[in-house]
């Protein structure tokens, strides 16, 4: 059982069609890497003329955000064709042993037919908005062609991914997916008064999609296909429109830059020199390892804002240090699992951006009044960390010592790092994405001139990954904007409106902040947590508003609850990519790792209850 729901694609080495796909994967992560650093550069270069020579570029933020639907879906097309989409395939193992090749080979054609489906929706769109130009006078084609193209090689992927199996199970699955969607459409065409709810199919095809394993991402916009092809009144080419204005937002480049930025300081070696010297200092404490393991994953994710970089930073340098120190690599796991729960709200936390950018709250206010909680749960882990903890000797850690000053001057120059983005961040000079474009620059310059670890052609595969992974991320989020889209027509936000009002009503804001919570625990573990901030942020956030709480604090407990799910066992899908990264098993490293999860838990309800640890620092700040 693993994290990513899709099998390998498999691509055949004797077929002509398999090397041509694996040829046009290659120039796709190499064309995605290109318009990654082209963005980089674009951003950076208009907050030079910005700020410094007080010369605004007027085409520059239109540009990048046409570049970042390029990474997106060319991104994506990438992640499909390595199978790295992240799903859950816990549920389909639940079924019989026999079921499993026929349901997984399910899950390739509805892959297939989503991005088929996106293709053709997306194609439509471009011919009725050709002769369109942006409010700079761009022409519109500039931002649809590359969700055609994209969705064109997401097609030649899904399909090549879903014809590579047994003959007989390929075509059986296939006739039986056109045989369901044949009845299901075919009686709402002849029986229209007696028509399946266009809501109830949506509810079933996400469901389904979960219980057969789909990646998250497809699984959103599998969900809305539904819909879509459901309703005759909603015009086919408002699918793709909807997916494309998911990430048509200037502020989502943060994501991948940040990313960026954190691949980059790992790979460099400031992140190995950084941990090496909190060895030397705090190794010999009572707990050390597990004290260095907090501040290691509180430091880093004050860089790259994805929980999975810094468990891999982390994690990559710790873990043999506790397996030469003869400490138990479980309780280790299981604690970095924790310590990524932890950091969910230490600045540029991807899911922070994600949260503030859905449900309207101020990011960089979001950013601030993250940092106390998360100061408290650090403190609440450390404490736990010295009850349970030995000490060890830190010359047992390590094959061999690095010379103090190279430490020092690593740990240095990452410091100067997490300021400038926190300082940038707090200032109000420049925006979140500014301040990301600053960061990757800093990374990629200092970083290489300081330690010269990288060669060019390590510098282009960290461009190669980090355009995957943010293409990864930004197609769920998307995705989840076309099911927001048919929520909304739903009248889902103002049922759950009216439900959850009556319920604060009732048992007071508190109580709804706990469900809240309760809510963002259930399906930040089911729905991989971004897509849950995405659902849940947007229809909860504004009923928290009309209650008295404070948006700021709200959004920050809300991360924080969606994190514990994403980490907690039996499926939170960041446990099992922990396990991945650490080499333990999940139910091994499950039992330690209960009393770390009950601290946190305790430790939510508090910051629940004391609303000021979350909103101290930003009023200190005027934010």
């Amino acid at each position: 059982m693993t994290a990513v729901a899709a099998s390998s694609l498999g691509f055949r080495h004797d077929t002509v069609s398999g090397g041509w796909l694996r040829a046009l994967n290659r120039w796709t992560e190499i064309l995605s890497a290109v318009v990654l650093a082209a963005d980089v550069v674009v951003v950076f270069l208009s907050v030079v003329f910005r700020y410094f020579l007080h010369d605004p570029v007027d085409w520059a933020e239109e540009i990048a955000r046409a570049l970042m639907i390029v990474l997106v879906f060319f991104g994506a097309a990438t992640v499909l064709a390595r199978s790295q989409h992240v799903g859950i395939d816990l549920f389909r193992h639940l079924l019989p042993a026999h079921w499993q090749p026929a349901l997984m080979q399910v899950s390739h054609w509805i892959i297939a037919g989503v991005a088929a489906s996106l293709l053709l929706s997306s194609t439509l769109l471009l011919v009725d908005t050709y002769e369109q130009t942006t409010s700079i006078g761009l022409p519109q084609w500039l931002y649809v062609y590359p969700v055609v193209i994209g969705s064109l090689f997401m097609t030649l992927f899904g399909l090549a991914n879903a014809l590579n199996g047994p003959r007989r199970v390929v075509l059986g699955t296939l006739a039986a997916c056109v045989l369901l969607m044949t009845a299901i459409f075919g009686w709402n065409a002849l029986v229209p008064q007696h028509a399946i709810p266009s809501g109830l199919l949506l509810a079933a095809g996400f469901i389904g999609g979960l219980m057969l394993g789909v990646p998250i991402g497809f699984v959103l916009a599998f969900s809305a296909l539904l819909y879509f092809l459901s309703d005759p009144s909603l015009p086919m080419l408002i699918y793709s429109q909807q997916v494309m204005a998911g990430t048509d937002h200037f502020v989502l480049l943060a994501i991948p830059f940040f990313v960026l930025a954190g691949l980059l300081m790992e790979s460099n070696g400031m992140s190995s020199r950084l941990i090496e010297l909190l060895l030397r200092i705090f190794g010999r404490v009572r707990g050390g390892l597990g004290l260095i393991t907090i501040t290691a994953t509180a430091f880093f994710s004050g860089v790259s804002g994805s929980k999975l970089a810094d468990i891999a930073a982390v994690g990559g340098i710790v873990m043999p240090a506790v397996r030469r120190t003869k400490q138990d690599p479980n309780e280790a796991a299981g604690l970095l699992a924790c310590t990524a729960v932890m950091a969910e709200t230490i600045p540029p936390c991807i899911n922070m951006i994600i949260m503030g950018f859905v449900a309207n709250i101020s990011i960089a206010g979001l950013f601030m009044a993250g940092l106390v909680p998360a100061a408290v749960m650090a403190l609440a882990l450390g404490a736990l960390a010295i009850i349970v903890g030995r000490k060890i000797n830190p010359d047992d850690a390590f094959e061999k010592r690095t010379p103090l000053l190279k430490l020092l001057g690593g740990a240095l120059v990452a410091i100067v790092m997490v300021g400038m983005i926190g300082k940038g961040v707090t200032s109000g000079v420049a925006t979140s994405t500014e301040v990301s474009a600053f960061a990757v620059v800093y990374a990629l310059v200092v970083g290489s001139l300081a330690f010269r670890e990288l060669s060019a052609r390590a510098m282009a595969q960290l461009f190669v990954r980090s355009a995957s992974m943010a293409g990864s991320i930004l197609f769920i989020v998307a995705a989840a904007s076309s099911v927001s889209f048919a929520l909304t027509i739903e009248q889902i936000p103002q049922l759950v409106s009216t439900a959850m009002i009556s319920f604060a009503q009732q048992y007071g804001s508190v109580m709804f902040i706990l469900l809240s919570v309760g809510i963002m625990i259930v399906f930040g573990a089911v729905l991989e947590g971004a897509p849950a901030l995405i659902i849940f942020g947007p229809l909860l956030t504004p009923i928290a508003q009309q209650l008295g709480i404070h948006p700021l604090h709200f959004g920050t407990v809300m991360v924080i609850a969606m994190g514990l799910g994403l980490f907690a066992p039996p499926i939170g899908l960041g446990l099992f990519a922990t396990c991945a990264i650490t080499g333990t098993q999940v139910k091994d490293v499950a039992r330690p790792m209960m009393k770390y999860l009950a601290v946190l838990l305790v430790t939510l309800i508090v910051l629940v209850l004391v609303p000021s640890f979350s909103l101290w620092l930003p009023n200190r700040l005027g934010l």
